[in-house]
């Protein structure tokens, strides 16, 4: 049985602003294991158009994503939340095998179990080349810092 995962539903503005800033913070640290404690053994997703079921199949997606998506830095935001569902956009800076810079946005909607874990994730996602110049996520690989600006500072 897995453990939980606080905060815990029903969600208050602070559980669900800690919860966005605990998957924003694991997934810049690219480490696809890590990511897939947060959701259920069969968590469902779909991301873009590839529909995903369970942990095994997220840790492969991730893995295979992180192969292709260099420097990868995400900012999360909350959007809302009820009881036990959220949701957040987002949007993060990466580049591919030969350069090419790009900022991808999304959305996402979560819906979690009793025990903190996301069971169902649904994402829509566009991404946009960016000139290096253009770039806003300059931190160190990892975790945000804490005094980086969010997405609304930014306008995303």
């Amino acid at each position: 049985m897995d453990t939980e995962r606080p905060p815990l539903p029903p969600f208050t503005m602070e559980g669900a602003l800690q919860k966005v800033r605990l998957a924003e913070d694991g997934w810049n640290s690219r480490d696809p294991e890590r990511v897939s404690l947060a959701y259920t053994p069969d968590s469902h997703w779909r991301n873009r158009a590839e529909f995903i079921e369970g942990r095994t199949a997220i840790q492969a997606f991730l893995t295979r994503k992180w192969q292709c998506e260099h420097e990868y830095r995400l900012i999360k935001e909350l959007w809302g939340y009820r009881e036990n569902r959220m949701a957040v956009r987002f949007a993060y800076e990466w580049h591919d095998d030969v350069g090419h810079w790009f900022r991808s946005y999304g959305n996402e909607l979560w819906e979690f179990d009793e025990r903190g874990l996301m069971r169902r994730r649904v994402a829509s996602i566009n991404d946009a080349p960016i000139a290096l110049a253009e770039r806003k996520y300059h931190w160190p690989l990892g975790r945000r810092p804490d005094d980086h600006p969010g997405l609304s500072v930014f306008g995303f």
